[in-house]
C-alpha cells in the first residue's frame, strides 16, 4: 500500500501540532510515526513528491509595533528576576551552527475566535543535524521572567502581550524573544496550534477513544470550559478509554499535587497512547480515511513561520534520529522556586544554575548525569564574562563559627575576586553554602560557585533585599575544608 505524500504530511503536521498541545515529543512523534508506517508495509513518498503536490504554507504576516502596553495587561509585580541571556549551551560539546531550535506553542483558542491568547503550552524542540540528536524542553507557563521591552510576567503572557501591542511578528515573535533572552537558547522558528486541532486529530484517527491509565483519581472542580467559565471534571484511577474532549481535559488539568509538573507526565502518556492508537491496524485505516478532512481542518488551526519546504526537511531529518538519541526534560521543581508576587499571584522563579544542568542533559546529548566539574578553560571563560559584568560582591556568614565570612573573603581575594564587604546572617541557619544573585549577574555567580566548589544549583535569585550588592555568598560550615586547605577546587 502506498501512502500519498500529501496524506503523510497531513498526518505528520497533525501529530506535531497535537504533540505541541500536549507539551511533549513533537519530532519524536513524527519520526516514529513514519518508521512504524514503514514497518507496517506503508510506503511513504519522497520529499520532492511532497513539494510537487502540496500548496505553500505562508509564514504569518508582520504587524507594525505600537510600543504601548494595551489595556487589560496587569502591571508587573516587583519580584526581581535575572534577565541576562545565560548562554546555557556554552559549556556543552560544540554544536553545529545549523542546529535547529523551534518553539512549539498551544493556545486556548476555539475556531472562529479572534484576539490575543496566552500560551497554555510551550516547548523548545532542538535538533542537531550533524550529531543526529534531538532534545525537547517543556517550559512551565508560570515561569516568572522579563518580557523584552515590557516588565516581569509569567512566560505564558508573552504571546498575549505581543499580539495586543502589535509587536513586530506578533505574539509568537515576542514569545521567541522571551525564551531567547531568559533561557539563553536562540529560537527563531515556531509552530502555534489551538485545542480544536488536538480534538480533531483524536476524533478522526481514534474515534473509539484513547486509553490512558491514571495512577490515582483526579478531581478538578475548576477546569476551564470552552465558554471561559469552569466545569467539574473527574477521572477515576485505572485504565480507561477517553474521547477527544475528555482526553484534552486529562492532558490539561492541573488539579494534582504536582500541578504543571504532574501535567507534563500526563501529556507524555497521552502522546504515547495516541501514537499507539494511530499505529494499530484500525488506526491506520482511520488515518487514511480521515486524511482529506484533516487537511481541511488544519488550515485555520495553526500558524508558523516555517515554510513548507522547512517542515518537510525537518520531517526527513527526524527520520534519521535514533530513538535513544532523543531526550526530553521539563523545567520543574529542581529548576524553579515558588514565590508569591506583590499582587498575590503564585509564580515560579527560575533557578538558573539548575537549569543549565538540565539543558546539558536535554540538548547536550549527555546521559543524565550531573555536569562535570569546571575545567581550566571553562573557568577562564567564566572569569572573562564575570569581569565584563563587574558585579559588586559581599560575603555573609550563615553559621555560628566566627570569622567564616572573613576567611572566605581572604580566599576569594587570593584568587583575584574583589569582595566589597562581609556580614552575618541573622539568624544563622547553617545551611550549605549558597549564592544569591540580586543584580542579573549570572556569570559572576557561576564563577564564584566554581571557585568555591559548590554546584550551580545553589545559585538563586536574590529577592529578600538584604544587600544592595549584586551578588551575595552565604557561607556555611561546609566550606571549612576548602578554607582550611584540606580541599581544593579548580
Amino acid at each position: 500500500m502506498r501512502l500519498p505524500g500529501w496524506a503523510f504530511l497531513v498526518g505528520m503536521v497533525a501529530l506535531v501540532a497535537a504533540t505541541a498541545l500536549c507539551g511533549v515529543g513533537a519530532f519524536v512523534s513524527a519520526r516514529q510515526f513514519a518508521i512504524d508506517l514503514g514497518e507496517s508495509g506503508v510506503a511513504v513518498v519522497s520529499v520532492q513528491d511532497l513539494l510537487n503536490t502540496l500548496p505553500t504554507i505562508t509564514p504569518s504576516p508582520t504587524a507594525a509595533p505600537t510600543n504601548t502596553l494595551a489595556p487589560g495587561v496587569t502591571p508587573s509585580p516587583t519580584i526581581p528576576v535575572p534577565t541576562a541571556t545565560l548562554d546555557p549551551l556554552a559549556g556543552i560539546q560544540q554544536l553545529d551552527p545549523r542546529r535547529i531550535n523551534i518553539l512549539l506553542m498551544g493556545i486556548d483558542q476555539r475556531r472562529g475566535e479572534t484576539g490575543a491568547f496566552r500560551t497554555d503550552t510551550m516547548i523548545v524542540a532542538s535538533i542537531d543535524p550533524v550529531r543526529k540528536t534531538a532534545g525537547l524542553l517543556s517550559i512551565p507557563r508560570d515561569l516568572y521572567v522579563e518580557i523584552p521591552g515590557y516588565q516581569q510576567y509569567r512566560i505564558n503572557q508573552a504571546n498575549y502581550i505581543g499580539d495586543l501591542n502589535n509587536y513586530p511578528g506578533g505574539g509568537p515573535a515576542l514569545a521567541l524573544a522571551t525564551v531567547t533572552q531568559n533561557l539563553g537558547i536562540q529560537v527563531d522558528k515556531y509552530i502555534m496550534v489551538n485545542f480544536d486541532l488536538f480534538e480533531t486529530v483524536v476524533r478522526l484517527v481514534a474515534p473509539s477513544g484513547v486509553e490512558v491509565c491514571p495512577p490515582a483519581p483526579i478531581d478538578d472542580s475548576d477546569y476551564p470550559d470552552a465558554g471561559y467559565g469552569t466545569i467539574a471534571v473527574y477521572f477515576s484511577a485505572g485504565c480507561q478509554r477517553l474521547d477527544a474532549v475528555r482526553l484534552l481535559q486529562y492532558a490539561r488539568t492541573r488539579a494534582t499535587a504536582g500541578s504543571d509538573f504532574d501535567r507534563a507526565e500526563r501529556q507524555q502518556e497521552v502522546l504515547q497512547a495516541l501514537r499507539n492508537e494511530v499505529l494499530n491496524a484500525g488506526g491506520i485505516i482511520n488515518f487514511l480515511g480521515a486524511a482529506p478532512q484533516l487537511w481541511t481542518e488544519l488550515s485555520d488551526s495553526y500558524k508558523t513561520n516555517l515554510s513548507l519546504e522547512e517542515i518537510i526537511s525537518l520531517a526527513s531529518l527526524a527520520l534519521e534520529i535514533p530513538r535513544d538519541s532523543i531526550r526530553t526534560g521539563t523545567i520543574g521543581v529542581q529548576q524553579t522556586r515558588p514565590a508569591t508576587t506583590a499582587e498575590n499571584d503564585q509564580v515560579l522563579i527560575p533557578v538558573y544554575g539548575a537549569m543549565r544542568e538540565l539543558f546539558q542533559e536535554v540538548f547536550g546529548g549527555g546521559t543524565g548525569a550531573a555536569a562535570a566539574p569546571a575545567t581550566v578553560s571553562d573557568l577562564a571563560d567564566l572569569k572573562s564574562r564575570a569581569d565584563e559584568e563587574a558585579a559588586s560582591i559581599v560575603v555573609f556568614n550563615n553559621s555560628g563559627l566566627a570569622g567564616l565570612a572573613a576567611a572566605t573573603r581572604e580566599l576569594l581575594t587570593s584568587r583575584g575576586v574583589t569582595v566589597a564587604d562581609v556580614g552575618n546572617m541573622n539568624p544563622a541557619t547553617d545551611q550549605p553554602t549558597y549564592i544569591l544573585d540580586y543584580g542579573s549577574k549570572p556569570y559572576s555567580a557561576r564563577y564564584l560557585a566554581a571557585q568555591l566548589g559548590i554546584p550551580e544549583t545553589r545559585i538563586q535569585p536574590g529577592t529578600d533585599g538584604l544587600t544592595s550588592a549584586d551578588v551575595m555568598v552565604v557561607v556555611g560550615t561546609d566550606l571549612q575544608p576548602l578554607l582550611n586547605g584540606t580541599s581544593t577546587t579548580p
